[in-house]
């Protein structure tokens, strides 16, 4: 269907989709449609502008600059046509992506420009550039400029929030390069000025400075300077009483010369030598960066031609004879009204001005790229959890020890170091509580360290695994220091659908929560001193910008599943301050159990299972004269367990197949597998305390093989005593143990 239709005195431009009418219900439904709006502008005069009205369901006019309904929107393909007239033989598609310029083909013989395209995640201000050659040699160029809006998210206030959200917690991140859309920014005196805005200030004022430095040395402006000169008396023109002393003096000699101060008009002036430090300076810097943008095989020939030439024209100004007069600037020591207001001067000093300001992403008259909306709210959405927990512990900034650090790329892109460059440790009295880290990456390298997400400890044997948020609780209940490993995803997609009452709810794509079940199937934990393999995540969870009342959200699938089987999701956006409550309450809920209680609630493997019975034997273990005996079983070391001379004749022996020792006053840690049962002799027992590793009643496990075993809550309750010094590793639960 056509949305939008400009007729020109030298063409027709048609925009097209087919798949408009559900793109906009589905955002009228995500966002509302009193806040899909957009403004439409452009740079000629056209014959009349006609656009799709929705609640009309026909075309209508559209004026310039009017604000009316959004035709542009995310991830969505557009198709362009536009019909020139006979008088035109060539036309072009001008973006500063090359990719872009691809998807455009002109047919000559048709007269006619077309092509697709498509903004992906890339929302704001976006222009149609085209350019065209009329008969006769001149070229023209029209602009139409236009809002692309989020399907997903309030572009004119989630996107807003999210973005200074991320700019107080890193100023910069938010903004890019070579994206098909922008944004306006604004000087701020807090903001910042790096390489990327000042690229961005420069190629919107260029233009105007080459002119101005033109204009400024075909008519500088000068000064008249005192020279001296040497003269000889009959062209003196002025007498001083020195001069007349001399002539008196040197009467008699012909040849004499005197010395005389002439004013003569000098270029050599303040506000010259400033235009000459002015000019050199930004050329240095529009070589530097213009050499970076190059090396980008994205950019456009057309972009890099646009360069290279004006490079050149800076270059040649540089060098031109009218800066060899012109001495080294040394500062303004005075304000300088021929700078602020003398033609040519004072577009130079505004350009320098500019340039030294710095800014901040808000509305205003500058252009600025930010990052896609996808990784914004990538981003966004690590901050968000890093408050949370932090508030959540109730601990202050000066308890957060920040290892994260933004990065710049080749082409001055900042990003959001990751892994140990993004590490987050959350500490209270010196002891760590939790660890945030932000889009660990898995590398071969890393691999063979056994770090596969380059954190401590975390291997990834089969293929790579690129988790967005990894949090690591800190508990001390089971062992000292143990760290509980859960790992949330921002996906920026989402799917609708209708509860039976009639809401809307949104849910996140299926292909996310299989992917947190790979993650928690893929991702393990290996310790330097034990060679086996465990599982490390205990959880994971998509955090998507979902929308629905609270009531259907926590009666939603994808947070039942939760207490399940620990893999869902929770909807997370800037304006739904309800729905994040319930990851609030999540995130609580982690810090505040035990690691008994967390672990005990993992499901099991299948016949991992092994029914109590007979076949368990729970033995006392005293202090004894036997070298090294008791210190084996204090130290979870030991290979071999004693009975005694009384032993149950009922019980049999070969059907034995764990053993459980009894510390007394410490209470029950460790459980072994029984290899070797035997029954020995008094000579073997006396034998036995000069060589404990020949002879034993019951063998037992001694090379640190895995063996898994539950131990039911009835049955451990029989177990413990009330007055426990000595901490069990078994859990009050049915929970899988390690040995």
């Amino acid at each position: 269907m056509e949305l939008l239709i400009i007729d020109h005195s030298d063409f027709r431009l048609s925009i097209e989709c087919a798949r408009y009418p559900s793109v906009w219900n589905y955002a009228v439904s995500n966002i509302g449609a009193s806040y899909l709006y957009s403004t439409y502008m452009w740079n000629q005069e056209i014959n009349s502008a006609r656009i799709w009205n929705n609640s009309l369901q026909r075309l209508s006019v559209l004026s310039n600059g009017e604000r009316n309904n959004a035709l542009f929107f995310d991830n969505t393909e557009y198709s362009l046509w536009v019909e020139f007239n006979d008088n035109v033989y060539s036309a072009s598609f001008c973006s500063m992506l090359q990719s872009v310029n691809n998807r455009f083909s002109y047919h000559h013989r048709r007269h006619i420009l077309s092509g697709f395209i498509n903004y992906g995640n890339d929302i704001g201000r976006s222009e149609i550039n085209i350019s065209y050659n009329i008969k006769g040699g001149e070229i023209r160029h029209f602009k139409l400029t236009f809002d692309v809006l989020s399907s997903k998210l309030n572009y004119h206030s989630d996107w807003r929030k999210i973005v200074e959200d991320i700019e107080n917690e890193y100023r910069m991140l938010s903004i890019d390069y070579m994206k098909r859309t922008f944004h306006g920014f604004s000087p701020d005196a807090k903001g910042e000025h790096p390489d990327i805005v000042w690229w961005s200030i420069f190629s919107a004022e260029q233009h105007k400075f080459i002119k101005a430095c033109r204009s400024i040395i075909e008519r500088p402006r000068h000064r008249l300077r005192v020279h001296p000169l040497l003269e000889r008396a009959d062209k003196l023109k002025r007498l001083t009483p020195q001069i007349e002393n001399e002539l008196v003096e040197h009467r008699g000699e012909i040849g004499h010369l005197y010395k005389v101060e002439v004013q003569a008009p000098s270029n050599d002036t303040q506000e010259n030598r400033f235009l000459k430090y002015a000019l050199n300076h930004i050329y240095k810097n529009y070589r530097r960066l213009s050499e970076r943008i190059n090396r980008n095989s994205d950019v456009s020939i057309e972009y890099k031609q646009d360069i290279k030439e004006m490079g050149n024209v800076l270059n040649h100004i540089t060098k031109h004879r009218f800066f060899k007069t012109i001495g080294p600037f040394k500062g303004l020591n005075q304000e300088s009204l021929v700078l602020q207001k003398a033609t040519g001067y004072s577009q130079v000093f505004r350009t320098w001005n500019i340039l030294r300001r710095a800014y901040s992403l808000n509305d205003g008259l500058y252009r600025l790229q930010s990052k896609d909306i996808a990784s914004l709210y990538e981003i966004w959405c690590f901050i968000q959890v890093s408050h949370i927990v932090k508030d959540k512990l109730n601990i202050t900034s000066s308890d957060i020890e920040h290892k994260n650090r933004m990065e710049l790329n080749n082409l001055f892109r900042w990003k959001l170091g990751t892994g140990e460059h993004s590490k987050i440790l959350y500490k209270k009295d010196g002891v760590e509580l939790a660890e945030l880290v932000y889009n660990p990456k898995h590398t071969e390298k890393e691999n063979t360290k056994n770090t596969g997400l380059g954190i401590e400890n975390i291997v990834v044997p089969t293929v790579p695994q690129k988790p967005d948020i990894v949090l690591m609780l800190t508990k001390n209940d089971i062992q000292q220091g143990m760290k509980l490993t859960y790992l949330f995803d921002a996906k920026y997609r989402l799917k609708t659908s209708i509860t039976d009452s009639g809401n809307h709810i949104d849910y996140p794509p299926d292909d996310a929560i299989n992917q947190m079940h790979r993650y928690r199937d893929a991702i393990y934990f290996k310790s330097h001193n034990d060679p086996y393999l465990k599982k490390e995540i205990i959880g994971g969870y998509i955090l998507f910008p979902g929308d629905g009342s609270p009531l259907d959200v926590a009666n939603s699938k994808f947070l039942k599943t939760i207490n399940e089987v620990n893999i869902g999701a929770f909807p997370l956006k800037p304006s739904d301050v309800q729905n994040r409550k319930l990851l609030e309450e999540f995130i609580v809920s982690l810090i505040n159990s035990k690691a008994t209680t967390i672990v005990e609630s993992v499901i099991p493997q299948k016949g991992s299972f092994v029914e109590i019975g007979n076949r368990v034997l729970i033995g006392l273990v005293r202090e004894s004269k036997r070298p090294g005996y008791f210190e084996s079983f204090i130290n979870s070391n030991a290979n071999l367990y004693y009975t005694g001379q009384k032993f149950p004749s009922n019980i049999a022996l070969h059907d034995l197949h764990y053993f459980i020792p009894y510390i007394k006053h410490k209470g029950i840690r460790d459980v072994y597998e029984i290899m070797r049962v035997r029954t020995i002799s008094a000579r073997e027992e006396k034998s036995a305390k000069q060589n404990l590793a020949m002879t034993c009643v019951w063998l037992l496990n001694s090379n640190s093989k895995t063996t898994c075993l539950i131990i039911t809550k009835t049955f451990l309750q029989k177990l413990l005593e009330k007055n426990h010094t000595y901490t069990p590793s078994l859990t009050p639960l049915s929970v899988i143990l390690t040995v």
